[in-house]
């Protein structure tokens, strides 16, 4: 079972996602809070994934995201946007959040996103993409991207292109017919080299260097 958090403001945004959620058979629900009690809440019921909302009143979600990827074995952090909220999504980006998704997203889309954020994959809801690329890309020169690129092994080159489309350690491994152990170490591996980045920062590097030719699939 994928153990999950929702982290938000709103009793009713909460309550919506409880039920969306519990609908599927492999993911349970162990919390819903607001941010000011986040950070204790999640970590103490060892949630493999959170949900969380970019702006809160009380404690704001770029502030939690940065105490919960600080915590010893952190868990995967998707933040729950809106479309007037651009400006907070490259400093989650930057504090390593592993996708973003709108609150309104469609119930499948949300429950893949929730498997794919487990496999260790990244997510970005099509609502957001351009504005979570564009962002980080204003302050990523291709070439500087394409340099990067170098350092890495063949090997290390193709995941790194399927992590571009988005893909979760699982899909990796079964289109490259590795086992997943091997594919997180090509993974590990390859953050290292690019600097220490995360997934998402991966994907995105991987699409500025040209590495990513086809149209993104997986959650993207």
């Amino acid at each position: 079972m994928i153990r999950v958090a929702v982290v938000d403001d709103e009793r009713l945004v909460r309550s919506g996602l409880r039920m969306i959620l519990g609908t599927a058979p492999d993911i349970e629900m162990v919390a819903d809070c607001s941010g000011a009690e986040a950070v204790e809440t999640v970590l103490g019921c060892a949630a493999e994934v959170v949900l969380l909302d970019i702006r809160m009143p009380d404690v704001d979600g770029l502030t939690v995201l940065r105490r919960l990827r600080a915590a010893p074995e952190p868990p995967a952090v998707a933040m729950l946007t809106t479309f007037d909220a651009q400006e907070y999504l490259t400093a989650a980006l930057r504090e390593g959040a592993a996708g973003f998704l709108l609150k309104d997203s469609d119930p499948e889309q949300l429950v893949r996103a929730v498997r794919t954020l487990a496999d260790g994959g990244s997510v970005l809801d099509p609502g957001v993409t351009r504005a979570v690329i564009g962002g980080y890309l204003t302050a990523e020169d291709q070439s500087a991207a394409a340099r990067a690129v170098r350092g890495l092994t063949p090997r290390e080159s193709e995941v790194l292109a399927l992590l571009g489309e988005g893909l979760g350690n699982a899909q990796i491994a079964d289109r490259m017919g590795l086992a997943p152990s091997t594919v997180k170490d090509h993974v590990r591996a390859l953050l290292g080299k690019l600097g220490g980045i995360n997934r998402v920062q991966a994907a995105i590097v991987a699409d500025r260097a040209g590495l990513v030719t086809g149209a993104p699939r997986g959650s993207w």
